[in-house]
């Protein structure tokens, strides 16, 4: 179904804050956009739209004004997404976008997740954001200048080619059990491109936790993110951390689906002791089969 391996193109994947000036070619528009109509339904069950419209001279200056985002120079349009809102709506948005932003990767366009809150921003106008929908996050869309990349000082602040090692990250049967790639099995390549995902800040929230039950998927919190914090409060920000948690769901799908693995998410926390605080269970992804396979 896919010519491109999902690895290859989650590899290719860059944040991209300069591009050339020119329009995105008609057929990659009419591809993308044919792709965001029916990219609707997270993983919880949030419903979602989405539209890719071409870059204003506004819509660049008004980026200006959120911090890094600034630094996005060319664009030749941007994704915009709204999201009903629910109990798992960020992850749900999360999942979403990196869909669509792993879409446009795939037909050769370069990207740049911009989360924050833009409800009562122009893209909201622009998509007619309607009561009871937000919008966590819009993706910055265009063709790459590639000499960029090396360059790129707000990369090199963030330390965005930095990945945590996955004993870090990815547990067996409990917190202080590293699950080693040899024993992750036919799944390490999925565990791989979650360690790959992008996240607010590259602070990698994710962690994987390995049982009989299935493949937990937990938020490390980050101090200063999240609801009740100065971010959150004070510039009404979305929970950028559940998002990621939504963006690393959908590289292990992704990534499992690949390995010939079928599956969904569930919710059903295990109780899975951390023995450190700020750290929340997520979701559960279970196979199809009876008997779980690890």
């Amino acid at each position: 179904m896919r010519a491109v391996p999902i690895a290859d193109i989650i590899r290719r994947r860059r944040s991209c804050r300069r591009y050339q000036e020119k329009p995105i070619a008609e057929e990659t528009r009419r591809l993308l956009a044919d792709f965001l109509a029916v990219n609707r339904s997270g993983p919880f069950g949030g419903r979602a739209r989405f539209a890719l419209v071409a870059a204003t001279a506004e819509d660049r200056s008004s980026l200006k004004g959120l911090g890094t985002y600034g630094f996005i120079d060319g664009a030749s349009g941007f994704i915009l997404g709204a999201i009903e809102r629910s109990p798992r709506d960020l992850e749900d948005y999360g999942y979403l976008m990196e869909r669509a932003i792993l879409r446009a990767t795939d037909l050769g366009l370069g990207t740049c997740w911009l989360g924050g809150s833009f409800s009562k921003s122009r893209f909201a106008r622009r998509l007619a954001l309607a009561e009871g929908e937000q919008m966590p996050a819009v993706a910055a869309v265009g063709y790459a200048v590639e000499e960029s990349f090396a360059r790129d000082r707000i990369r090199k602040m963030a330390g965005s080619s930095f990945r945590r090692p996955p004993q870090e990250l990815f547990f067996d049967g409990a917190f202080g059990t590293p699950l080693s790639p040899e024993d992750a099995g036919a799944y390490a390549g999925a565990l791989e491109l979650v360690r790959w995902a992008p996240s607010a800040s590259n602070k990698q929230p994710w962690r994987i936790v390995r049982t009989p039950a299935g493949w937990h998927v937990l938020l490390a919190r980050t101090k200063g993110y999240g609801r009740g914090t100065l971010m959150f409060t004070m510039l009404r920000m979305a929970d950028l951390q559940r998002v990621d948690m939504g963006i690393a769901m959908c590289h292990f799908e992704l990534g499992a689906r690949e390995a010939g693995f079928d599956g969904a998410w569930v919710i059903e926390d295990p109780g899975i002791a951390t023995r450190q605080s700020g750290v929340e269970y997520i979701a559960t992804w279970r196979e199809a089969s009876s008997a779980f396979q690890g």
